[in-house]
């Protein structure tokens, strides 16, 4: 992959604890992030529950239209952990035990404390390229372009950082904000306008309320930091036109 090609990426959230609420997601926002600062831009996040099939049938069709798929969720030590074991049957490969995770948690745990449950963290596909986790021991692991992360966020965090060299994106994606005192409908006909001559720039409205103030912020995104200034000052020059107020937050 080269610079300027267009590489994309899915996100799939597995576990019931999401679906059911009483857990918040926070790590598509986090993985979406991270990927978009490297030139990865995500098509789409899923958020599936922990059934095997419904994992690995998921996955076989998000791997095959990205380039790269991050999973969250599902490769702790409790029954319900099946990411692993779905993972494999994904891609027709062997569960077993990893020999070089079994090491790391050997010697991260004391005497005793690595028992039955914590040893099913180091079942894998075989032949899983590890990502080592620097808070709590257990890596992650990937198979081909599919990357598999704990669900805990600050953990999650922690091991992006020893990703990054194996993450080949495009030019980064730029964005810029305005936020304008006014409400959707007064400038959505203007901003279809500049969306239809500005094709290869994304154009998104928001509506927020803060600080008692009611209000839209017109988000901006490109590769291409000229289209961006381009596309901000044909809004702003409507904005004038309007007697719209544009607001700091």
């Amino acid at each position: 992959m080269t610079k300027n090609t267009k590489v994309n990426a899915a996100i799939l959230i597995i576990g019931n604890e999401i679906l059911s609420g009483r857990t918040q997601d926070t790590n598509t926002s986090t993985l979406a992030t991270w990927l978009n600062s490297l030139g990865v831009k995500v098509n789409e996040a899923r958020v599936i529950p922990d059934i095997e099939k419904t994992i690995a049938d998921t996955l076989n069709v998000l791997r095959k239209e990205n380039n790269y798929v991050f999973t969250t969720g599902g490769i702790g030590p409790t029954h319900d952990d099946i990411t692993a074991q779905s993972v494999s049957k994904a891609f027709g490969l062997k569960y077993e035990i990893h020999k070089e995770a079994f090491e790391i948690l050997k010697s991260y745990y004391k005497p005793g404390e690595f028992n039955e449950g914590r040893q099913k963290m180091v079942w894998m596909p075989k032949d899983a390229m590890l990502i080592l986790n620097p808070t709590s021991g257990a890596p992650g692991f990937s198979v081909e372009n599919v990357f598999c992360l704990p669900g805990v966020p600050s953990i999650l965090k922690s091991m992006l950082g020893g990703l990054k060299n194996r993450i080949v994106g495009g030019e980064p994606i730029l964005s810029q904000t305005l936020s304008l005192k006014t409400v959707e409908s007064e400038i959505a006909s203007s901003l279809k306008k500049v969306q239809n001559q500005n094709q290869e720039v994304e154009i998104g409205s928001y509506p927020f309320f803060h600080a008692g103030k009611l209000g839209v912020s017109i988000v901006i995104r490109s590769e291409n930091q000229s289209k961006i200034d381009e596309c901000s000052s044909q809004i702003l020059k409507f904005v004038r036109e309007k007697k719209i107020e544009v607001v700091e937050r």
